[in-house]
């Protein structure tokens, strides 16, 4: 380099270090235009060359626009294509970027060199896109009774750093806002968050929180409805009737099939049942030729016969209608005829005939013993 370029030089690179660097703030999808002013056009306008580079925050550089050989190149960066351009006449002198609808990826610092037969033009800006809070979420924690505590939370998901919270209470239907009760702490370490205690009927009512930095604010509302404890109660004690007035319609409904479906069974099994006669008459058993009556009459031993007829149909009878026989144990008896007793062992077959004594056959199985 000559020294007659050298000043020249030494010139512009003092500018670049002391008015060059300049900062930019701007809100996203807002549009802004970072200037870059040059006097190399005039030298040889078909040599001269443009270009803006970007150093975001992760210091990558990036190529945003050029001007080279009479043509201009404005979409070699993707994520800026077609939201960059030259303003005005950059061959003239004014070689300002504009961009369109800022988005928080566009921040970064941004160079702007111009070159032109050897000789070179340097500026450096910091572009810082600003991002409202997004539209705050607002809840209410903790249990909505008279005495019990409660918190009001606000949080905003995105925006630049710092975001700030406030919240007031709207005390009227017009929308104005006011303080919030005296029983409200905010929370130093969560500026979100309002906590409540031994909460009253005068908390009811409805909350603002206010979301705020420097590029804008955003707020949402919150309703609270604190209950008295005897309403709750009340609630509570209808409910309760009700399921125990539900309870007895089912347990009602049910005893009624209950008692039909009993009847029914009992209609369907009584035909089946077994009834209980009266009890069969008791039989006096003797042992045969133990003892007898020497003078029995042809009349006692007919009515004897009789008798072990009747006996018997009673028991055939008594059988047929009960499942275990009652029997009787049997008796024994000495028979006295006219005070004198007889001896079998001494009464032949021949002096009962001449007595009038009716012969009775026995069966064998009854021989043992004799019905009287």
């Amino acid at each position: 380099i000559s020294d007659f370029y050298f000043p020249s030089l030494t010139y512009y690179f003092q500018f670049w270090m002391s008015g060059a660097q300049t900062e930019y703030k701007r809100v996203a999808e807002e549009n802004v235009t970072l200037p870059c002013h040059h006097r190399l056009g005039l030298l040889e306008p078909r040599s001269l060359d443009i270009e803006w580079l970007l150093h975001d925050s992760k210091a990558d550089q990036k190529v945003v626009i050029t001007y080279s050989g009479g043509n201009v190149y404005n979409d070699l960066n993707e994520g800026q294509k077609g939201r960059v351009s030259f303003t005005s006449n950059f061959l003239a002198g004014d070689a300002s970027l504009h961009i369109v609808s800022l988005q928080p990826s566009d921040a970064g610092q941004y160079t702007c060199k111009v070159k032109n037969a050897g000789q070179y033009e340097w500026y450096r800006i910091t572009l810082i896109v600003l991002e409202k809070p997004s539209k705050p979420k607002c809840w209410v924690e903790g249990e909505l009774f008279e005495g019990k505590e409660l918190s009001l939370q606000c949080n905003s998901a995105s925006g630049t750093a710092p975001i700030s919270y406030q919240w007031q209470r709207i005390s009227d239907k017009e929308g104005k806002l006011g303080r919030l009760p005296p029983t409200a702490r905010v929370n130093i370490s969560n500026p979100g968050q309002v906590l409540m205690k031994n909460i009253t009927q005068m908390v009811t009512g409805l909350y603002q929180c206010t979301a705020s930095n420097e590029a804008g604010q955003e707020n949402c509302v919150v309703q609270v409805t604190v209950q008295y404890a005897r309403s709750v109660g009340m609630v509570a004690g209808a409910v309760c009737g009700v399921v125990a007035g539900i309870s007895l319609v089912f347990l009602s409904v049910w005893l009624t099939i209950r008692r039909k479906e009993k009847k029914r069974y009992e209609e369907e099994e009584a035909p089946n049942e077994i009834r209980e006669d009266a009890e069969a008459p008791k039989a006096h058993l003797v042992k045969p030729g133990s003892s007898s009556s020497g003078s029995r009459s042809s009349r006692s031993g007919s009515s004897s016969t009789k008798s072990t007829a009747n006996s018997a149909s009673r028991s055939q009878r008594t059988l047929s209608t009960e499942a275990t026989p009652h029997i009787t144990p049997p008796q024994y008896s000495r028979v006295k005829t006219e005070g004198r007793e007889i001896d079998s062992k001494k009464v032949n077959h021949a002096t009962l005939v001449k007595m009038g004594a009716t012969p009775v056959m026995l069966p064998a199985q009854s021989r043992a013993f004799q019905t009287v």
